[in-house]
């Protein structure tokens, strides 16, 4: 088990902990909750060692693993698959031995070990957690420099859980995750068999794949049996208890105070006097809770429009003269709240911006209301903020009209009181800088509001105060995002965008979640007819080559793994009496190798199809 005993630690002289304790049981899946900037990141630093401790102690059973999500995959020419597999140190440090070594002993003790960490099976798993994590088969044999920033920490998360530690820490995992990426980690970590300590404002996370809640608050760890809404409750009741408490004992102090102001110079009075004095000496204070600070966030209302204040007819959408998105016909309300769902690459992102007008359309017809106004949140924008100017800067180049009080006015009713106000972007958290694109995205008071993926980096109570301003909202949503519990809050009409259409999905939330989870294959749309193909690039052919390669190189790999092992099944020894097991894990090696070359063999010939097609 993880112990945690009487820890202290304070950063830049403000305290995080003070004598704070908890116990996570071995196995067990842990939400770690706690406002922002209560030293939740901080704990994992400790815990990693990557922080020493002012007082205290965290222990945990000799020699177990801890892992957790590296900052940033570096762009490599590695494929996605070899840098999956390389993050299982220890397996690639013995296959390595196991290819020089030459002591009888050792050989051995090697491929023991490797049998007991089911080494050979190892590119299956390790493909199975990128297709869920959103890479098919041919993007696994692609080199991580041909992915951005927040798809190769994907790749940073796909190689922690490949090398299963004793101990996962994760932080806000699915902040670079769509709806079925999030999805797909909320299943496996409900399967995952060690222990997990995950940081995360995922409401829906938090209930359906943990079994307790470590709670963060007042420099005190305090753990919790259960999900998170099963916490939220037990937790509300216990601050009513104490502030009740708190109540009748600073009435008891009061009366006893009076006794003893009244009464201590009358020497008749004066023993009863003294003895109410101990008594508010030894009495423990019971503090009122501190009340959490009211997030809000306030939008400014439009006027209402004739419907529709958008309608398409046979609309096409797409790039460089390649349609993503065809044959549309869509209407949208001001009364409409749209969730849209579909697989990561399908045309969320490019319905969002046809809508947004950022993307013109291709074909067909679109008409927009002649006073419609558009508020756009997209999470890249976040990152475009200027980093060296204050939010109040920000809005005085939209409102240079504007008196500061009432600019201060609107920065605080999206919970950027004065110290953010005059606090350049660089300096802000995550969820402060989401908060003031959000204040830009609807300064205007838009008619139809955009958000794609608007909760990252926002904490639950952010994530509810958004829920609260969205329902009172009297424009039209388009939301995109990984938070089920938004979407279902929000959203009363789904569309759900995928094979290059976009139609009404009739059934629930839930029931598209069990569909992603159990796959949907059965569900699949015939495909639409063939287009001519475009002729490819001289970098498509250099790349189509480079898989090539790649496939070639690994079936090389293999082959002379298939060789070794069929060598050592030759050997008369090994079926001798008494060495059957040993027969017999030799056998099992033998087969995921041939199971591995005949996976690799048709992810060579689907490359060389493709190189060949290309090259016609």
């Amino acid at each position: 088990m993880l112990k945690i005993e009487d820890i202290t630690y304070n950063v830049e002289g403000r305290p995080l902990f003070e004598g704070a304790s908890a116990t996570i049981p071995t196995g067990h899946k842990v939400g770690l909750v706690g406002r922002n900037g209560a030293g939740k990141t901080t704990l994992f630093r400790l815990i990693k060692q990557e922080l020493a401790l002012e007082g205290g102690e965290i222990s945990m059973p000799n020699r177990a693993r801890i892992g957790g999500v590296a900052q940033e995959v570096p762009s490599s020419s590695t494929s996605l698959l070899d840098t999956v597999l390389a993050a299982d140190t220890e397996r690639a440090a013995l296959l390595a031995e196991a290819e020089v070594a030459t002591d009888p002993h050792r050989i051995a003790d090697v491929q023991a070990r490797l049998a007991d960490i089911d080494a050979w099976s190892a590119e299956g798993r390790a493909s199975a957690i990128l297709k869920g994590l959103g890479f098919d088969a041919a993007a696994q044999l692609k080199p991580c420099s041909d992915f951005s920033g927040g798809w190769r920490m994907r790749v940073a998360l796909a190689g922690v859980l490949f090398a299963q530690p004793d101990y996962l820490l994760l932080d806000e995992p699915t902040n670079y995750l769509d709806l079925e990426g999030a999805l797909w980690l909320e299943s496996y970590l409900q399967k995952y068999p060690h222990t997990v300590l995950i940081i995360s404002h995922d409401r829906g996370l938090l209930n359906r794949a943990v079994s307790g809640i470590l709670h963060l608050d007042n420099r005190q760890l305090t753990y919790w049996s259960g999900p998170y809404d099963q916490f939220a409750r037990q937790y509300a009741e216990r601050r009513a208890v104490q502030a009740n408490e708190a109540k009748k004992q600073e009435a008891r102090r009061a009366h006893l105070q009076a006794f003893v102001d009244r009464f201590k110079a009358k020497a008749s009075k004066a023993v009863q006097a003294q003895s109410r004095v101990k008594m508010l000496e030894k009495m423990d204070i019971i503090t009122t809770p501190e009340d959490a600070k009211k997030v809000v966030f306030t939008f400014p209302e439009p006027e209402e429009l004739s419907p529709p204040i958008i309608s398409m007819e046979g609309v096409s959408v797409g790039y460089d003269g390649r349609a993503v998105l065809k044959n549309l016909s869509l209407r949208i309300d001001q009364d409409d709240r749209i969730a849209l769902l579909g697989r990561n690459g399908e045309g969320k992102s490019t319905l969002s911006k046809l809508l947004a007008g950022k993307l013109p359309a291709m074909a067909g017809k679109m008409v927009r209301s002649g006073k419609l106004r558009i508020g756009y949140f997209a999470q890249h924008q976040v990152d475009e903020l200027f980093i060296d100017e204050t939010p109040l800067q920000h809005i005085m180049r939209l409102r240079p009209g504007e008196g500061q009080p009432k600019l201060r006015a609107r920065l605080a009713s999206f919970g950027l009181g004065a110290d953010q106000a005059e606090t350049v972007v660089g300096r802000l958290s995550g969820g402060q800088k989401a908060r003031l694109s959000l204040l830009l995205a609807t300064i205007d008071a838009p008619h139809l509001l955009i958000l794609d993926e608007p909760t990252n980096h926002l904490d639950i109570e952010s994530r509810e105060a958004l829920v609260t301003a969205l329902t009172e909202y009297s424009g039209a949503v388009i939301l995109v995002s990984h938070d089920m519990h938004l979407l279902s809050l929000v959203a009363d009409r789904l569309w759900l965008v995928k094979g290059g259409a976009v139609a009404p999905y009739t059934e629930d939330l839930e029931a598209y979640r069990r569909q992603l989870l159990a796959g949907d294959e059965a569900a699949k749309p015939a495909k639409a007819a063939a287009e001519k193909p475009k002729r490819a690039s001289a970098d498509d052919i250099k790349r189509l080559r480079a898989d090539v390669k790649t496939c070639e190189d690994r079936l090389a790999k293999l082959g002379e793994m298939q060789s070794k092992l069929a060598t050592k099944l030759a050997d008369p020894a090994l079926y001798e009496d008494g060495r059957a097991g040993e027969l017999e894990t030799w056998n099992k090696k033998y087969g995921e190798v041939m199971e591995a070359l005949d996976r690799a063999e048709a992810l060579w010939l689907a490359a060389q199809e493709k190189l060949e097609a290309a090259t016609a």
